[in-house]
């Protein structure tokens, strides 16, 4: 397995349970981490993608916790941070319970492809049944994609022919060699210093995160 470092000087702490520690990230000179780096491959920006602060949620779309922020945390960040330009987000997945997620993972990028990623995200967590419950179907998949108005013959060729299997399997496979062990798990980082959130955190930890990086 490769392990990864990061070639800027930045100061990196890690969130549990509220308490700011240290947060290491292996290094044997394999493969350089940069801002650049943790962005590559993941979703398209929510926000402003000039905001000088980015939070990078690692994420799987059965997972409680991921739920509970999609429809709680996530609200309020969006409003006071993200929509205001102080704040921008994107999300790489992290599928930790089977199949199913991903291949919701797989179908959020054939969204993407069409320009409604985050339309086609918010759908999911909209119609969320829990872990390993079988809600993720192929069948719901493209209802999903007919709710938010995807190409609906263009939606299913990209998804039964694998085209973003490749990139999932890639971002699962990065997040573990840099660390992710649960999800949601959060970077939130600037040009100085990444700061790790692991779990769904109470809203006041996101925002003293965000008044240190400011």
């Amino acid at each position: 397995m490769s392990l990864y470092y990061l070639s800027i000087p930045v100061i990196i702490g890690i969130i549990v349970g509220g308490v700011l520690g240290t947060y290491g990230i292996s290094s044997n000179d394999s493969e350089i981490i940069t801002p650049a780096k943790l962005i590559e491959n993941g979703s398209p920006f929510l926000g402003n993608p000039d905001a000088p602060i980015t939070i990078l949620e690692w994420g799987d779309y059965q997972c409680t916790f991921c739920y509970k922020f999609h429809h709680n945390r996530l609200q309020l960040i969006v409003q006071d941070y993200i929509k205001t330009g102080k704040v921008k987000m994107l999300f790489k997945d992290f599928p930790l319970n089977g199949p199913d997620s991903k291949l919701a993972a797989e179908a959020s990028y054939c969204a993407q492809d069409q320009q409604k990623y985050w339309q086609y995200h918010d759908e999911l967590y909209r119609n969320w049944g829990g872990e390993r419950t079988g809600w993720i179907t192929r069948e719901a998949l493209s209802e999903f994609a007919q709710t938010v108005n995807l190409d609906i013959e263009k939606f299913n060729e990209c998804l039964d022919d694998g085209k973003h299997e490749s990139r999932v399997n890639s971002l699962y496979e990065f997040g573990n060699n840099i660390g992710v062990d649960a999800t949601p798990s959060f970077l939130v980082f600037n040009d100085q210093e990444i700061i790790k959130i692991r779990g769904n955190q109470p809203l006041e930890v996101f925002l003293k995160t965000f008044d240190k990086l400011e």
